[in-house]
């Protein structure tokens, strides 16, 4: 299964049908996940995610247009032609696959735990017993969280974005939260709101809930787009234009 998800995930295209001229490429995207997604205080799309969309567009020599979805319905409006492709730090997990198809590997961090400085919890049931834990509804980290923690008596809240979920923790209607590491560390901890906060425990790894890493979801029959996003990727990977996307907003690798 990891071999797969990391490679090209894709139904290929039937026989003899006609490829489309992908002039413009329409990226879904649910900006509430700095450094990967958000918005600027003047309503700009920015982060890296929105960046790495806007080089395959120009190495394909295509109109970037990025539309904004609610997450909990990101593949629904996908599979409703809403937009081409989804580009908004998606984790290729199974339950995706039997509904849409993916790209190569864009990258990979592991999801933490966030809470109060000082805090004894860990990423395990023992020590969240009858805790609150917020997760972004419709993201691998409420997957793991409902699949792992729930039964176990800990009580997990979704919310309809990651903003939310960082409010009611700074509010103490959450006892921790639960989300990419990345996202956690840049988009939080390093702000004004996180500064009382820290990582509660290390990262943890589940392929059946949080997948292999993140990719370009896809609708199925789109192979022939696919196709020309994995070869640009692979040539912003061989010219370094990765690379220094990367270290715009990383200290460390995240591929």
């Amino acid at each position: 299964m990891k071999k797969l998800a990391l490679g090209v995930m894709l139904v290929c295209a039937s026989m003899g049908a006609v490829a489309k001229d992908w002039k413009v490429i329409r990226f879904g995207v649910n900006p509430s996940y700095a450094p990967f997604e958000s918005k600027a205080a003047n309503g700009e799309l920015v982060g890296f995610d929105i960046d790495l969309g806007n080089a395959l567009c120009a190495r394909l020599k295509a109109k970037c247009v990025w539309v904004e979805n609610a997450w909990d319905g990101i593949i629904p409006a996908l599979k409703a032609k809403k937009f081409d492709a989804i580009l908004s730090s998606m984790a290729v997990t199974e339950k995706r696959l039997q509904q849409i198809s993916f790209s190569d590997k864009i990258y990979n961090v592991p999801p933490r735990l966030v809470a109060k400085k000082g805090n004894a919890l860990q990423p395990a049931p023992d020590t969240l017993r009858g805790k609150r834990i917020g997760v972004e509804q419709g993201s691998t980290a409420e997957a793991y969280a409902k699949a792992y923690w729930e039964p176990k008596g800990v009580t997990v809240t979704s919310y309809q974005n990651q903003d939310q979920v960082y409010q009611d923790l700074t509010s103490g209607r959450l006892d921790a939260a639960f989300q990419s590491s990345v996202q956690a560390e840049l988009g939080f901890l390093k702000t004004a709101a996180g500064r009382d906060y820290a990582f509660a425990g290390n990262g943890v790894a589940d392929s059946k809930t949080l997948g292999v890493g993140a990719a370009i979801g896809l609708r199925k029959e789109d192979g022939d787009l696919a196709q020309q996003l994995n070869r640009a990727l692979a040539e912003l990977h061989k010219d370094g234009t990765y690379k220094r996307l990367t270290a715009k907003y990383f200290s460390f690798d995240i591929y």
